[in-house]
């Protein structure tokens, strides 16, 4: 969308050059029509996203074609959405359509990141609050889960670990579930010791399959006991460490408040493709075994 420098070397072009001179405007004149600042405008210079069109030679004055305008608005609007100056002059250097999907994709990113950065912001408001308020961000319900025979893969991991492993376990789980029929319910979950910055588990990845298939099972197998259990159901968002730590927190206040004994660790049961999934769409449960 920028245009090259015009070639007004004294003498070159005679009174075309006089006539497009004429219609060239001051950097003060520019800057004011197009919405910005002298500041900003020499800033866009030096990043190569509005050069001047002719530069005197003689007193370094700057000038502009009145046609860059629309050049200088779109960037003034571009950057009060943040955008950095790097995707800006993508943008400029697309066609039409092209540019437009790339705003597109830029501010469906910067929802990502609110929706992940505000519930960061709530899991820290709660933590440093005592967990003064977390009954009113997550529903705990209750619900009754029959004895399952699962296909399983564990390892240590932290939390930067985890994304990997579990994507990565839940392909290799299916595909040996497929060789027996196809998985018999949805993917979990289980820490057996702590994951944070400071612990690495150990995680444990488990896939159902039909109970018959446990014959010709050669990959690790276990039987899941039968259980009650609570649990709260929380968006991809939400999803993100550290801010999953309150929905675990939510579900242990609740069983706690209600006298109900946690009797297994806390699991996530992902019932849905999280990574096709949108910031606020409901992805995993986050559940405790109960007693009673």
């Amino acid at each position: 969308m920028n245009h090259g420098p015009l070639d007004l070397a004294p003498g070159a072009g005679g009174s075309v050059a006089g006539a497009e001179e004429e219609r060239l405007l001051t950097t003060g004149e520019f800057a004011r029509r197009g919405l910005l600042s002298p500041k900003a405008l020499r800033l866009y210079d030096r990043q190569g996203l509005l050069p001047p069109d002719r530069i005197d030679p003689d007193s370094g004055y700057r000038y502009y074609r009145p046609e860059r305008l629309a050049t200088a608005r779109l960037i003034v609007r571009l950057r009060g959405l943040d955008m950095p100056l790097a995707t800006i002059a993508e943008v400029l250097a697309l066609p039409g359509p092209a540019a437009a999907e790339r705003i597109a994709a830029y501010w469906a990113a910067v929802e990502r990141r609110t929706a992940s950065q505000r519930t960061l912001a709530d899991h820290l408001r709660v933590q440093l609050s005592g967990l003064e308020g977390i009954g009113t961000m997550y529903t705990v319900e209750q619900r009754d889960v029959p004895e399952q025979l699962v296909l399983t893969e564990q390892r240590r991991a932290r939390p930067q670990d985890l994304d990997d492993f579990i994507g990565g376990a839940i392909g290799r789980l299916s595909a040996l579930a497929a060789a027996v029929g196809s998985p018999a319910g949805v993917p979990f979950v289980i820490y057996h010791g702590q994951v944070d910055e400071d612990n690495d588990g150990p995680v444990e990845l488990c896939l159902p399959v039909d109970p018959a298939a446990a014959p010709g099972l050669t990959a690790p197998h276990r039987i899941e006991p039968a259980h009650r259990e609570a649990y709260t159901t929380i968006t991809k968002a939400q999803l993100e460490y550290p801010q999953i730590l309150s929905a675990y927190d939510a579900v242990c206040a609740w069983a706690d408040g209600v006298g109900a004994e946690r009797t297994g660790p806390g699991r996530e049961v992902y019932f849905t493709d999280v990574m096709s999934a949108g910031p606020s769409d409901r992805v995993c449960d986050i559940a405790f075994p109960i007693g009673g």
